[in-house]
């Protein structure tokens, strides 16, 4: 079925771009396949086959406008409305790149190389370039001085993007940190990110009724999608942003201190406000604390130790009996 629309659709389309004078429903109908099949086995005054090809035109119409093309209606002499779709108006721009925009592009391409969109991505760039679209010069040979590592190993990645960008509710099971047994959330996907190498879904959890940002590596078992329609208001791009990395903890609120064994944390001494000597191979450093932060020091295992606050240690130490009893 989803086939025979799509042909139906680009059909619709090459008709509306093909003509020079607005097409009425009639030499639409009489022109399109799928329009005629619509009214098949219809009798003289029966009216369901004329409402079923209005219902499907009218369907039709409004999803190629959603796709972006520009269909204009007009009024004939004889009263009846026509349709086309000029091809100036349906026309893109010319698509003009410098070295540098070049280069980010194909820089962004290669972050999809492990999910589905990596043909989709290299078929993009090769529809650029012949167009036009300048070659970036490597000038470190094969091998690029930059290069995306963003893993994209998560069986839920790919459900929930294609969720998210459905607009369709999911159900899964979700292991919090500081649990070793998961609970089954039901959300309504947003976003994707990825914040320091890990991938955060953000959306709206219908069961708690708030905003809530979940890391796919905690997601066990499998995504499934529910078509039933959004209940909450999705916010722009921004703002998804912002909470997933308020909520990793990019957003730091306060400040802690933590002992780091020497010759270890490169990425926690980054980030350090001030270092100072600890005595037998540690260091302390004060570092921003933000949500989120208990998890990220759990990860450097018997190599970091948190002196305070009293809250966060004890939140790490939670987590690390939850890794313990499995």
């Amino acid at each position: 079925m989803a086939i025979a629309k799509a042909e139906r659709l680009m059909n619709l389309a090459l008709c509306l771009l093909g003509t020079r004078r607005p097409l009425s429903k009639g030499e639409l109908r009489a022109s399109i396949e799928a329009y005629i099949e619509a009214g098949a086995g219809s009798t003289a005054g029966d009216s369901g086959g004329e409402d079923a090809f209005n219902r499907m035109f009218e369907r039709d119409k409004d999803d190629l406008r959603e796709l972006g093309l520009i269909i204009e209606t007009v009024e004939g002499l004889d009263g009846e409305t026509g349709y086309l779709a000029r091809r100036d108006s349906n026309r893109l721009p010319a698509i003009t790149l410098d070295v540098e925009e070049s280069a980010a592009l194909g820089l962004a391409a290669k972050v999809w190389q492990q999910a589905r969109l990596a043909s989709a991505a290299s078929g993009a760039l090769q529809k650029l370039r012949a167009a036009g679209m300048p070659l970036a010069e490597d000038p470190y040979g094969t091998q690029s001085a930059l290069e995306t590592r963003i893993p994209v190993h998560e069986a839920a990645f790919e459900p929930l993007m294609l969720a998210a960008r459905d607009r369709r509710p999911v159900v899964f099971d979700y292991r919090k940190g500081n649990s070793a047994t998961s609970e089954q959330r039901r959300v309504e996907p947003w976003a994707l990110e990825c914040w320091r190498g890990h991938w955060y879904l953000a959306g709206w959890d219908r069961d708690r009724q708030a905003e809530r940002v979940f890391r796919l590596s905690r997601i066990t078992g499998k995504v499934r999608s529910r078509a039933l329609p959004f209940t909450a208001p999705v916010p722009d791009h921004v703002t998804v942003r912002t909470t997933v990395e308020s909520w990793a903890g990019e957003t730091a609120t306060s400040t802690a201190r933590i002992k780091v064994r020497a010759g270890h944390g490169y990425p926690l001494r980054a980030r350090a406000l001030s270092t100072r000597e600890a005595g037998d191979g540690w260091e302390e450093l004060e570092i921003p604390y933000g949500h989120g932060l208990d998890a990220w020091l759990v990860e450097f295992g018997p190599d970091v130790i948190v002196l305070e606050p009293a809250e966060l240690r004890a939140e790490v130490i939670d987590r690390l009996r939850a890794v313990a009893k499995g």
